[in-house]
């Protein structure tokens, strides 16, 4: 069988390049996750889209993949909860993660291999420092244990911005350090506050060395130039936190932390870019109350990841219709296995598409053009077999690649209709039925009006009525 050819765009080099793994056949991959101090909003909900998409095309490629994806569980924003709570730091986070877990389960993001928490790994972060502070690679201040950045000669050559003034304002000033470009891989605390024992003092990790030790603990093959294949995260992520976390690795080890470095663009609502101190972040749990969470995912991806994203409900709305046209197809199947193989066609035109920095915008319109063209084949042949099985089957390679297309297709269209109401539409459905049966137009127009008042839209056909919630 040929190498797959994969083609991703690599911040550190700013150009594609072709995925060419340490270890042939196997990819190692870590992505910063959260913080998990409050809801996921629509900033998280589109990293993990965007490398659980990297994941499935690597498995699409018959990579043996180990997906990693952290939780930051101690943390300053996280203390502030708590002394605002009155609630322990376990209550906290355990509610958060099981939330976080539960919206990624709904946008139908594939498990991880690995989730390190960080306060599971405290006694990896506090060897690698043990081992930067024997190597006089980091030092000791009153408030902290330091990296020495000058002791790393290609400090700066993740981001190309370590010399830059408007980045540098991102780091924290303190006037006892080396170098304004050090950063603090520990900070010391009093035993009131939440921390953590070690050789050094009491305290707190830093946010950087989290990542670093825990890819060393437990991704890293040390006979290797790289610990990992890919590294992934958001753009804002690019400078300080990745460049300090392959800082660490690159003083303790010796190797660089990632042969390639992939960043996912900011979310926009309104024309600024998505924070909490703008105050329009968008909870992800809010809009999975009002849209199925393939919606969400099929909207994220009809922008490239690399692009910023402006979120816009009308264009989310419109997605969604373009999205129906898949499980319509689907619904016309409804009940029948594949046992087949998905079209060549489209198989190929998803691979080109995907192999090439993740073209989610050419994958979907090629995916478009496929239903279109099955629909068609469908209504003139609806009884070849053979066309069944091949469409059943294209839109189960669509989900595995993808990851839309993969619900049963009424429930898709009955999203947010509760029993009683779906027995309330079914009981109206058959009524107008039996109304037509007996010539009873009035009563039948009477009936879809009533309907429609619901928000509800029937699709006739020559042996049922289709229904759907709109939105």
């Amino acid at each position: 069988m040929a190498k797959p050819t994969i083609y991703l765009y690599d911040s550190v080099q700013k150009e594609k390049v072709l995925f060419v793994p340490q270890i042939e056949n196997k990819a190692t991959v870590y992505v910063c996750g959260p913080t998990v101090y409050d809801d996921a909003h629509l900033g998280h909900a589109r990293s993990s889209i965007v490398f659980d998409l990297l994941h499935r095309v690597l498995k699409a490629n018959n990579y043996d993949v180990t997906m990693a994806k952290n939780f930051t569980d101690v943390d300053d924003k996280i203390i502030k909860k708590i002394k605002e709570s009155g609630k322990t730091l376990d209550q906290i986070t355990t509610f958060y993660i099981n939330s976080y877990k539960n919206d990624m389960e709904k946008l139908n993001i594939l498990p991880n291999d690995l989730e390190p928490y960080a306060t599971q790994n405290i006694d990896a972060m506090v060897a690698m420092i043990n081992k930067l502070l024997d190597s006089n690679k980091a030092y000791k201040l009153q408030d902290g244990i330091y990296l020495d950045t000058s002791t790393d000669e290609n400090y700066g050559s993740i981001s190309h911005r370590a010399s830059d003034e408007n980045s540098q304002a991102r780091v924290e000033v303190n006037n006892d350090k080396r170098d304004q470009k050090d950063f603090a891989m520990w900070k010391f605390f009093e035993k009131d506050e939440v921390g953590f024992d070690s050789n050094f003092g009491y305290g707190r990790p830093g946010w950087h060395i989290e990542c670093s030790a825990m890819i060393d603990a437990h991704l890293s093959n040390h006979d290797l130039p790289y610990a990992i294949d890919i590294h992934g995260g958001g753009a804002d992520l690019l400078f300080p936190h990745h460049e300090n976390e392959a800082s660490q690795t690159r003083c303790c080890t010796s190797q660089e932390l990632s042969k390639y470095w992939m960043h996912n663009g900011f979310v926009n609502i309104n024309g600024e870019k998505m924070s909490k101190s703008l105050g329009n972040s968008f909870f992800l749990k809010d809009a999975l109350n009002q849209y199925d969470g393939e919606v969400i995912r099929f909207y994220m991806m009809t922008a490239h990841y690399r692009a910023d994203f402006s979120f816009s409900e009308d264009d989310l709305k419109g997605s969604k219709k373009r999205l129906d046209k898949l499980y319509r197809l689907k619904k016309r199947l409804y009940g029948l296995q594949s046992h087949g193989k998905a079209n060549k066609e489209l198989s190929s035109a998803l691979f080109s598409a995907l192999n090439d920095d993740m073209n989610t915008s050419k994958a979907l319109a090629s995916i478009d053009e496929y239903i279109s063209s099955s629909n068609d084949a469908f209504d003139k042949e609806p009884k070849n077999k053979n066309l069944k099985k091949e469409i059943i089957a294209s839109i189960e390679f669509i989900n595995s690649i993808l990851g839309v297309g993969a619900k049963d297709a009424y429930t898709y269209f009955q999203f947010g209709i509760s029993k009683e109401e779906k027995e309330k539409i079914e009981k109206l459905i058959e009524d107008r039925k039996n109304a037509k049966k007996e010539k009873d137009f009035e009563l039948s127009d009477k009936i879809r009006d009533e309907l429609k008042d619901m928000n509800i839209s029937l699709m006739d056909s020559a042996t049922s009525t289709l229904w759907e919630k709109e939105v």
